[in-house]
């Protein structure tokens, strides 16, 4: 059983793959905070701009197998290209499996996953991305295809993160209400360190999911 938040289709709106139509299916829960505003000063992660509370989103739904999320993904892909799956939260980890996994390669689709690093990632996930939100050595997956660093965070400095196996390393200035300076921060940041490059979360400015 998966318990999925929202399945819909947009174009990703962040890091190396910005730009690329894809399907999101974004699992409710996280380990980092429980979405409640009362929480939030306790959480793991404070600055979550993402609701991952409950089933009520778009196709969202307890589904009982891989192959009722498939069958939903064949319905809402628009292109005879391989569809292009990003599995998102909340903390997606905690729910995709090599169950899921398997039944999105069956179809010949592309399976990426964006994640905060504290859960191991199964075999066979074609793209990882890795947002920290606590220190480096509290991470469980220190290997993927990106690094997404949202900045600044106190007690995260990216030169902690540089010695990973990771293809990309990107900044991405931390939404709210100080979003003007820390978009400078961040400009500044990657002026001065280039093996990072800036990430914006575009469809905010685009106006899409």
């Amino acid at each position: 059983m998966y318990s999925v938040k929202e399945i819909f289709y947009s174009l990703q709106g962040e890091g190396a793959q910005s730009g690329r139509p894809a399907i999101f299916v974004r699992f409710a829960g996280c380990n980092f905070w429980t979405g409640r505003e009362e929480d939030r000063s306790s959480a793991i992660c404070k600055f979550c701009d993402t609701d991952f509370v409950g089933t009520n989103g778009t196709l969202g739904g307890k589904y009982p197998n891989a192959d009722s999320i498939v069958e939903v993904i064949k319905k809402n892909w628009k292109s005879s290209q391989p569809a292009y799956i990003i599995f998102t939260g909340g903390e997606p980890l905690l729910q995709l499996d090599r169950f899921l996994i398997d039944a999105i390669h069956h179809e010949k689709w592309i399976v990426a996953v964006e994640t905060n690093g504290s859960v191991s990632a199964p075999a066979n996930i074609d793209w990882i991305c890795v947002s920290p939100k606590t220190p480096v050595s509290s991470l469980m997956q220190t290997c993927g295809n990106e690094l997404k660093l949202v900045y600044p965070q106190k007690e995260l400095e990216p030169a902690d993160f540089e010695h990973l196996n990771f293809k990309h390393f990107f900044i991405q200035p931390m939404d709210g209400l100080d979003l003007k300076k820390n978009t400078a921060l961040a400009i500044d940041f990657c002026l001065s360190n280039p093996k990072w490059k800036l990430s914006l979360q575009n469809h905010k400015y685009l106006n899409i999911r």
